[in-house]
């Protein structure tokens, strides 16, 4: 399997791979907290969000296939919502479509829901994908994030492939044994597979630390070079931030 794939163009050569990741990550969250904010029945905020999202993209040179796959993830919620709340009584006229009728209040939700989604999402995406995962975790803790979840979120980057791999491993194992698991009460092989792959993981996750606290770990990565912000950084960040901030704002003020 890829071992890459959160972090699969975290190398390539850009501007933006070039920033701080602290200059990132407050950039790109101030785009997601000032677009989720943003009341659903104005529309144009959305569109400075989202032409900050392809000013990024294009100057981080990912490949725009990419990014659409990963927004994919959203499409089941979406998709759901898009299912039910257009059909539900909300405010604003009716609209008939044979069978059903929708509500504008109902598409107000779906609108919403929507691009909110898709744009908080872009902006995780080029967060993750423009800064390794490492120099993201450090970037976390000079923010002052505690350091439980950047040490427990780098273990788990860490250790998640090995996981992966050994449940495959089982997979194989099963396969080659003539599963084929169509009734019901083959669902017992797959919870024995799960409480297996529990314990061993279990085992292991005791075995890395017994071999770690021998070695000295005291809870914090060591890094060979400390960052620094720069005027670049410094630059990207208040960009952004103020222009985000002031799509909202102004919507405030109205």
């Amino acid at each position: 399997m890829r071992h890459d794939f959160i972090d699969r163009y975290s190398r390539l050569e850009s501007p933006v791979h070039a920033l701080d990741p602290r200059a990132k990550a407050i950039a790109l969250f101030a785009v997601i907290i000032a677009c989720v904010t943003t009341p659903a029945n104005v529309w144009w905020p959305y569109a400075i969000y989202a032409a900050l999202v392809l000013i990024i993209a294009n100057a981080s040179r990912l490949p725009f296939s990419y990014l659409l796959t990963r927004m994919l993830v959203v499409a089941p919620f979406v998709l759901v919502v898009a299912v039910c709340v257009p059909f539900m009584h909300g405010a604003g006229p009716t609209y008939d479509l044979g069978v059903f009728s929708v509500t504008q209040g109902g598409l107000l939700v779906l609108w919403n829901v929507a691009a909110k989604a898709l744009i908080s999402v872009s902006c995780l995406i080029l967060l993750s994908s423009t800064t390794e995962f490492a120099d993201l975790m450090h970037g976390f803790e000079r923010l002052h994030v505690p350091q439980f979840f950047t040490t427990v979120a780098a273990f788990m980057y860490r250790y998640i492939f090995i996981i992966i791999d050994e449940a495959e491993r089982m997979k194989r194992a099963r396969d080659s044994r003539n599963f084929r698991g169509r009734w019901l009460w083959h669902i017992k092989v797959i919870g024995h597979m799960v409480a297996s792959l529990f314990l061993r993981s279990q085992e292991r996750a005791e075995r890395v630390y017994q071999a770690m606290s021998a070695r000295g770990f005291d809870g914090s990565f060591p890094r060979w070079k400390e960052t620094h912000m720069h005027a670049p950084d410094w630059a990207f960040m208040g960009i952004i931030t103020a222009t985000a901030l002031a799509g909202r704002l102004v919507v405030l003020w109205k």
